[in-house]
């Protein structure tokens, strides 16, 4: 064999090889890849994200019993659960979803601000419906505030 022969075996071993890998990642990613979520209890956005996530669980579950007014007790402040109170009282609906049912699906986006940290909290329903939510928390882990405007603008 001639060292243009052995050169050319190489090259077309390297490609079948290298379409061999290609065609197993594609298959194995068409059979769905591993998802991973991470936070830290020091951010204000993975807290907000945990407090929407084990709330809409928590009232999603017809045997949480009083875990959704004990993770309330513990993301909110007191002054904000009274106001939260009210508000469901006059609109006849859960105050933290801002609605008489539960979403689907969630998303929590930093929406930046300098004095406490605002998010968005977007909330999907069956049929393809969102609503957009802003979430205000205290340097102390406490949300203040839930609204369609920020705590600035309320």
């Amino acid at each position: 064999m001639t060292s243009k022969n052995i050169t050319r075996r190489r090259t077309a071993l390297a490609t079948g090889l290298a379409l061999a890998l290609g065609l197993g990642v594609t298959a194995q990613a068409s059979a769905g890849s591993p998802r991973s979520v991470s936070g830290k209890p020091s951010d204000n956005i993975t807290r907000i994200a945990d407090f929407y996530g084990a709330y809409i669980d928590a009232v999603s579950d017809e045997n949480a019993g009083k875990l959704p007014d004990e993770l309330r007790r513990h993301y909110l402040t007191a002054a904000f659960q009274k106001e939260l109170k009210a508000w469901e009282n006059r609109n006849h609906a859960n105050g933290v979803l801002r609605a008489q049912n539960v979403p689907i699906a969630w998303k929590v986006t930093d929406n930046g601000t300098a004095d406490h940290t605002e998010a968005v909290v977007t909330l999907s329903w069956g049929g393809g419906d969102t609503t957009k939510l802003i979430v205000d928390m205290t340097r102390g882990h406490k949300i203040f505030h839930i609204g369609e405007t920020g705590a600035a603008g309320s």
